[in-house]
């Protein structure tokens, strides 16, 4: 059975790819909840409250929100 890796057994190259990932992740979930709270809910295509779970899902959430979850005139 594997062990789990600890923070100090990770590179400095892999320790900054997973810092950045994770500011991106926060600041797409921040801009979709932000554009999710201000937008009417006739502007938003389905539940909002759904949408602000779905948002949580890593960047997929996030994208889809963005690409799906608004509407368009």
């Amino acid at each position: 059975m594997a062990t789990a890796k600890k923070w100090s057994d990770y590179s400095p190259q892999q320790k900054s790819r997973a810092i950045v990932s994770v500011a991106i992740q926060l600041v797409l979930a921040g801009l979709a909840w932000s554009d999710l709270a201000k937008r009417p809910a006739d502007d938003v295509n389905g539940p909002k409250p759904v949408w602000a779970i779905v948002i949580m899902v890593n960047f997929i959430g996030p994208v889809a929100y963005f690409l799906f979850g608004r509407r368009r005139d």
